[in-house]
């Protein structure tokens, strides 16, 4: 029993700092963006948390988690609405000991509103409340649940089977958060258009400079401290080798990643660029995330390096795309949790021909899979009550016009 309350506090505290990186989220898309539009950014931000959770109680949960039998395809289960704890949900019979049914579902549901927290920020300064908030429910209340369950609640991935490789390897999430949620913002990016004055009339992009730097650097410091969470708790136990090298691979991957790109940035830019140097670090810490407790010191600098390089010329590709995301998102979420997903079969104990086809392939599901969903929602508000709001409500800025206050009153600036 001691065993048992030793991993439950672990876990707990794991809980507490991935709920912790919400913080880190509305602080990184507020300093990032102008400060007309601060107070709606944070409302989406609490919101997510708050109907994340009650919808990960309502359904959520046992969506994710339905209990595969043997014979099942292990696409889509559903066992019942609300919560009720197993008869050994208080006990080391329950998860090898590593924890108790309670704080299981508490850590899961932490995980669930990170999804939408995602979209959040490369749709900022121009997307409706009101369909935010519909997307957000559809999304996190059904989608993130059904792809979960596909891996971590032993569905179809988690047994596709190539050769020596058997199945689908996430350790906590590259491909089943991060790219989830950067599926998402892709399909809301495209489907919403860029801002006001992104994009010159030859489609040349133009820097819209985020009104906050220094909250920005906070939120992303908060968030490499949230992964000791994020990650840490994916051990699922207080184990002391487990636990040590995840938060080892984890911060070296964060500290590469922000070498690469504040190198690579400085090189093509001829400047040391913060807010480069500060995606490197998330970049980082995506692409570490699928394999932490895979890779050995020398590979998750590697492979946070790599990510740190990704992270600038994803962010230059999606420029050329003409596709306005304020925050970065998509390139830290999507395309360095692409690369930290496949990274699985290039380094690390599971690496191999077999495995990296494993990965690729459920890359591709979860992909086409999300961008279906996304677009269905997305497409279907945009062509009933919109998901756009006008040019005169986006130049003045979403704090006024959809809250009515100002996030900074006694100070104001030129926000245009």
């Amino acid at each position: 029993m001691e065993l048992l309350t030793t991993n439950n506090v672990w876990m707990m505290l794991c809980t507490a700092l991935v709920f912790f990186m919400h913080l880190g989220f509305s602080f990184l898309e507020i300093g990032l963006t102008r400060q007309k539009n601060t107070i709606n950014i944070l409302f989406k931000n609490v919101f997510i948390i708050c109907a994340g959770l009650l919808l990960y109680y309502i359904g959520g949960f046992n969506l994710m988690y339905p209990g595969f039998e043997e014979g099942d395809f292990g696409f889509l289960k559903f066992a019942g609405f609300g919560i009720t704890a197993p008869e050994n949900g208080m006990t080391p019979e329950y998860a090898n000991g590593g924890y108790t049914w309670w704080t299981d579902f508490l850590f899961q549901g932490m995980f669930a509103a990170t999804a939408a927290t995602i979209v959040s920020g490369a749709v900022a300064e121009r997307i409706k409340l009101g369909s935010f908030m519909i997307f957000s429910i559809i999304y996190i209340g059904l989608i993130y649940p059904i792809v979960g369950s596909w891996q971590w609640g032993k569905g179809f991935l988690s047994t596709l089977k190539i050769g020596e490789a058997e199945g689908f390897y996430d350790f906590a999430g590259s491909t089943l958060v991060h790219s989830v949620g950067g599926w998402a913002a892709l399909v809301a990016v495209i489907l919403l258009g860029a801002r006001i004055d992104k994009f010159t009339p030859n489609g040349k992009p133009q820097a819209i400079p985020g009104h906050n730097i220094p909250l920005a650097a906070a939120g992303v410091l908060i968030l490499w401290l949230g992964w000791f969470g994020f990650n840490g708790g994916s051990v699922l136990s207080a184990d002391p080798s487990g636990t040590s090298l995840v938060l080892v691979t984890t911060c070296l991957a964060a500290a590469a990643g922000g070498i690469g790109a504040f190198v690579l940035s400085s090189i093509l830019y001829k400047n040391y660029d913060l807010t480069m140097f500060l995606n490197g670090i998330l970049g980082g810490l995506v692409g570490i995330t699928a394999g932490a407790d895979l890779m050995s010191p020398n590979e998750a600098v590697v492979i946070g390096l790599l990510a740190g390089i990704i992270i600038i010329l994803g962010i230059a590709f999606v420029d050329k795309l003409k596709l306005d995301d304020p925050v970065g998102a998509i390139a830290v979420h999507l395309i360095c949790g692409i690369w930290g997903t496949l990274a699985v079969g290039i380094f690390g104990s599971k690496a191999s021909l077999d495995q990296f086809l494993v990965q690729g392939i459920c890359i591709l599901i979860v992909g086409g899979f999300c961008i279906i969903s996304a677009f269905l929602i997305i497409f279907g508000l945009k062509k009933t009550i919109g998901i756009r709001v006008s040019e005169k409500e986006e130049v003045d800025g979403l704090d006024n016009h959809e809250h009515g206050m100002d996030a900074y009153p006694d100070f104001r600036i030129n926000q245009h």
